[in-house]
């Protein structure tokens, strides 16, 4: 059971439900009297088995093809060390598709319950998407991870898809407002993946693992890497001004909401962290920022939420008084 959690990478969960954190409490702040906490907690469910999924596959494919090996920094994988063996992983790859797959047909089941036919096909399509994508972006001939477009499917399905989709669920519409945390979830998230990169560029290079590190080079994934966790802290302290003087709410527009902006606080250690990277000269010893900059990514989805609460409570005060 110990070598099946540590390949599940629990550190990972995390960052995969900030999105959903996000796009649930922005409905909330709506219509807080019609929050449906089935579909909260089953995309949660569907989130974490896609997460996963995703590190079993990552897991499994990188171990048979000898990518994961001693050049490799960081905590040893469970086939690289031989915990698990390649047969039991592919057997696990298979329980873990099945019961992602049913907990988004659960999730579809509970928002539309049938009564949006092409809403639910839709979701279905995603869903089937998103799966197919994480066992295919290290498993198979022609893995889509090799060939540097795992930044794609980690900003779309954990960004867009995670944070657009559960408000979808809830409200049957689209806000576009919501364009822009969702974008920054999805930046920050493909920051952490960046990482992750930078720290492997030798060993993936000797693998045939072409990431957008190895393409690029160290140099330029560090000016990426700036690029993705800048423009993720613009866009959302955008939307929280945009929230803040939208009509949503006329009787507090003449008033500025400190709580909204309590998210800010996260911002500290993310600002840390790029001066760490900067004055890095050694990307294998970038390894501890990966952590760090997952549980910052999810302070702040965390933060924002909370903010978002604390501005239903200055509605729910303004209109009872």
């Amino acid at each position: 059971m110990k070598h099946w959690i540590e390949a599940a990478r629990i550190r990972t969960l995390p960052l995969s439900v900030s999105g959903i954190l996000v796009g649930s409490f922005y409905y909330m702040s709506q219509a807080p009297g019609q929050f449906n906490w089935k579909i909260f907690i089953l995309a949660l469910s569907t989130t974490v088995c896609l997460q996963v999924l995703s590190n079993f596959a990552n897991d499994y494919g990188d171990g048979v093809k000898g990518t994961d090996n001693d050049d490799r920094v960081g905590p040893k994988r469970a086939i690289q060390s031989g915990a698990i063996s390649p047969q039991a992983m592919k057997v696990a790859l298979f329980f873990m598709t099945l019961l992602t797959l049913l907990s988004a047909l659960l999730l579809i089941y509970v928002s539309f319950k049938g009564k949006y036919l092409w809403y639910s096909l839709i979701f279905l399509f995603l869903g089937i998407a998103a799966i197919a994508s994480a066992i295919r972006y290290t498993v198979g001939k022609n893995p889509y991870g090799y060939r540097g477009y795992g930044d794609v499917f980690v900003f779309v399905f954990f960004g867009l898809v995670s944070t657009f989709g559960v408000y979808f669920m809830f409200s049957k519409q689209v806000d576009w407002l919501l364009f822009l945390p969702s974008t920054a979830i999805g930046l920050l998230s493909v920051g952490v993946l960046n990482l992750n990169n930078m720290r492997d560029e030798e060993s993936d290079k000797k693998s045939g693992k072409n990431t957008l590190v190895v393409q690029h080079g160290g140099a330029w994934a560090k000016k990426y890497h700036f690029f993705l966790i800048s423009t993720a802290m613009v866009l959302m302290l955008l939307f929280a001004i945009l929230f803040d003087f939208s009509d949503r709410d006329p009787g507090l527009q003449d008033q500025f909401n400190f709580d909204l902006y309590f998210f800010l606080v996260a911002y500290i250690p993310i600002i840390a962290h790029l001066v760490r990277v900067a004055k890095n000269k050694n990307p294998k010893q970038l390894d501890p920022e990966l952590k760090k900059l997952a549980i910052s990514t999810f302070l702040l989805s965390i933060l924002l939420s909370m903010s978002l609460i604390y501005f239903i409570s200055d509605i729910i005060i303004y209109y009872t008084n």
